[in-house]
């Protein structure tokens, strides 16, 4: 640690500052499961969304049976702030913060 922050090193010894997952925006998340796949500490699940009560109620677009599946943030905590999820994600849905 140097300064209170977390600072990482490359394998050539050059300082590299992790940012952690700290949200998830699943208004704009299509479910594509490529943070999921790409993630090597099972950071997030996949959930039904929840949409239908962002919606009117006589707005026929989506119908209570078909629930649309996004990701979601389970085990925050076990991210160790490589950023793949971002890198990989085509919607942007993603925030990261370096650990004070």
């Amino acid at each position: 640690m140097s300064g209170g922050k977390i600072v990482g090193h490359t394998r050539g010894g050059e300082e590299w500052t992790p940012q952690f997952v700290v949200a998830l925006d699943q208004s704009t998340c299509i479910g594509c499961g490529r943070c999921y796949k790409v993630c090597p500490r099972n950071v997030f699940e996949l959930v039904e969304r929840g949409s239908v009560e962002n919606l009117d109620d006589d707005d026929d677009f989506y119908d209570d049976d078909d629930e649309m599946m996004v990701m979601s943030i389970s085990n925050e905590m076990d991210c160790i702030g490589c950023m793949s999820c971002s890198k990989v994600c085509p919607k942007n849905c993603h925030s990261h913060q370096e650990a004070a």
